[in-house]
């Protein structure tokens, strides 16, 4: 095995290459962890958004059919009398 002086231009220049590689690589990490819980962040508020519009249309729909109903039985007993 061959040992090179910790002063050797090269290996200051492989030692500053590795180190610049991992801090790219730790930034890139830390910059994709930010990014996924923002997105699960959004990803919460668009479901919780749904679930509110779904609840909506659908209590609006089961109101409109109760009135429905309601408005038919109410012409029923009026023809009737």
């Amino acid at each position: 095995m061959l040992l090179l002086s910790p002063f050797c231009p090269l290996t200051a220049a492989k030692i500053a290459g590795l180190q610049a590689t991992v801090l790219l690589l730790l930034t890139c990490l830390i910059k994709a962890r930010i990014q996924i819980k923002a997105a699960s962040a959004l990803g919460l508020f668009l479901l919780a958004l749904q679930t509110l519009v779904f609840l909506a249309v659908s209590g609006a729909l089961g109101l409109a059919a109760l009135g429905g109903v309601a408005f038919a039985l109410n012409r029923r007993q009026a023809q009737a009398a």
